[in-house]
């Protein structure tokens, strides 16, 4: 049993790698902010597994990104934001259906994207944002998450085909 326990925990690392990674180096400049492909790994962690792993993965990665690409101030609402994105998304899909996948992914977008407009248009005093930045990244911010879930929800059953142990670590 240890030693599925230390799988696990090295395989939520290499997950929390991958998102920061992912979002780091998947860019597209837009507005104050960037369009990157968190999304697509935050849901496939939330999804092959689960809900605390998705929001150690997201907010962690995504928060590490912001860190090395100078966006320091938003360091903590993007935790916030693609954590609860990963919570919401993991503990929906639980069951593993495509279903639940689909409601896990539509409902992780209205966290994060609900988290993010809430934060950028009430919080200009820690640095994020103002109403204006947020009026203009939501449509981004809902279109990378669209991407996101397209790309990983199918996805999910590729990398359980591929690798068929990924299912004992699903929480």
């Amino acid at each position: 049993m240890q030693q599925n326990k230390t799988q696990f925990y090295v395989l939520v690392a290499l997950m929390i790698a991958l998102v920061a990674v992912v979002t780091r180096f998947l860019v597209v400049p837009v507005g104050g902010g960037y369009f990157n492909f968190s999304d697509t790994a935050v849901y496939l962690t939330a999804f092959l597994l689960g809900p605390i792993p998705g929001f150690l993965a997201g907010g962690i990665g995504a928060a590490l990104a912001d860190l090395s690409l100078g966006y320091g101030a938003f360091a903590p609402l993007t935790f916030l934001a693609h954590g609860i994105q990963g919570l919401v998304a993991g503990y929906l899909a639980r069951d593993g259906s495509i279903q639940s996948r689909v409601l896990g992914a539509l409902a992780g977008t209205v966290a994060m994207v609900g988290i993010y407009f809430l934060g950028e248009y009430f919080g200009p005093a820690l640095g994020w944002g103002g109403p204006a930045q947020a009026l203009v990244e939501w449509p981004f911010n809902l279109l990378q998450n669209i991407v996101g879930a397209i790309v990983a929800i199918p996805l999910v059953d590729a990398v359980r085909r591929a690798y068929p142990p990924i299912a004992r670590y699903t929480q």
